[in-house]
């Protein structure tokens, strides 16, 4: 639907967040500190148009663009960290009889719904963004596809299939979730875990086009994933990852074993349940031994969601036919998945 973005975009204006400003004590603020609300309730608003019309299609555009919207994305987040400062009013403490002195806490309610608003607004920025680019991406590619033989519109088919199925908005939400819960904390990791956040997004940009990368570099995008999302994560869950490279420059097809990593932490985690994901990436000689095992935590199957994994055969299958085996399914209770791939015998369909 050609206009999704767009009735997307109406529905959060003029419902989403208007309803959201209305669940907190606005009014109270607005009567006390008028100046205020309405400066920050327009820089939600111009948050939120800046992300659709600049920050998203930046970060798909070229290298002086990317840091732009990179910029955009640390401008914002610092200008909502000075709006959520300024103290508006300090409550006096209540005391006992006994002299006991109750803290209130650091963040003032004004200040969790200012950052509870921001993240909202980013979340549904950026996914909407991202839907946009990627319908424009769609009809980039359809169009190509009328100027290709049979065999070439195979492989576009393929690769269309490969970036849709990296960018998604559930990541989106999670991980922006997770560094709302850091920068409230005020956690020293924030800054970070927002850098290795944003190297994630500029790496899933720039090899969406290229046939193969390092592999140091796509193991060095696990790795980011792996830390970013055990930031949403208790002491309930055991996350270990294993990663030895002999030749870091040997070339594997980008976004090729992410896929099983996120099936990890899709099904395997429970806030309530001990569970445990172990990953292990190892090349010696130009073999690569990819494995993971997680607990089946989560039950819920729905319509398409095995489209992932099933790309990942298929490319395997164009990729590497007599060069790879891959091992995957439920052991008991636990999922466990074991790939071995030559990577020196890689057979390109345009080659």
């Amino acid at each position: 639907m050609r206009n999704l973005p767009l009735y997307i975009d109406l529905a959060f204006c003029l419902i989403v967040l208007p309803i959201m400003v209305a669940l907190s004590p606005v009014e109270r603020w607005y009567h006390n500190f008028s100046t205020y609300v309405i400066v920050a309730g327009t820089w939600l608003y111009l948050l939120y148009f800046i992300n659709r019309a600049f920050t998203v299609p930046w970060l798909f555009g070229t290298k002086r663009k990317i840091a732009g919207g990179v910029t955009l994305i640390i401008l914002s987040f610092a200008f909502t960290l000075h709006l959520s400062r300024v103290r508006l009013y300090h409550p006096k403490p209540s005391i006992f009889d006994q002299g006991i002195v109750i803290r209130l806490p650091q963040i003032q309610q004004y200040q969790e719904a200012l950052w509870t608003l921001f993240m909202l607004v980013e979340a549904f920025s950026f996914a909407v963004g991202l839907l946009t680019q990627t319908n424009i991406q769609r009809n980039r590619r359809r169009e190509a596809e009328a100027l290709l033989d049979k065999a070439e519109i195979e492989r576009d088919k393929a690769e269309i299939q490969m970036y849709k199925s990296r960018i998604k908005p559930h990541f989106m939400f999670n991980t922006l979730n997770s560094l709302y819960g850091l920068f409230i904390i005020q956690s020293p990791n924030a800054l970070p875990s927002l850098e290795k956040f944003i190297e994630m997004m500029r790496y899933i940009n720039t090899t969406a086009g290229q046939d193969l990368v390092p592999l140091a570099d796509e193991a060095r995008y696990i790795r980011e994933y792996v830390e970013v999302q055990s930031l949403r994560l208790n002491h309930m869950t055991d996350v270990r990852l294993s990663i030895d490279i002999k030749s870091p420059d040997l070339g594997i097809p980008p976004m090729l074993l992410v896929t099983f990593v996120e099936n990890c932490f899709k099904y395997g985690i429970s806030p309530i349940e001990h569970s445990a994901i172990h990953i292990s990436l190892s090349e010696d000689n130009g073999i690569l031994r990819f494995a993971t095992f997680n607990r089946i935590c989560s039950h819920d199957k729905r319509d398409g969601e095995h489209m992932g994994i099933s790309n990942c055969r298929r490319r395997l299958q164009l990729l590497y036919p007599d060069s790879h085996t891959l091992q995957i399914g439920p052991d008991g209770n636990d999922f466990r998945v074991s790939l071995t791939i030559n990577l020196s015998a890689c057979r390109l369909p345009d080659a």
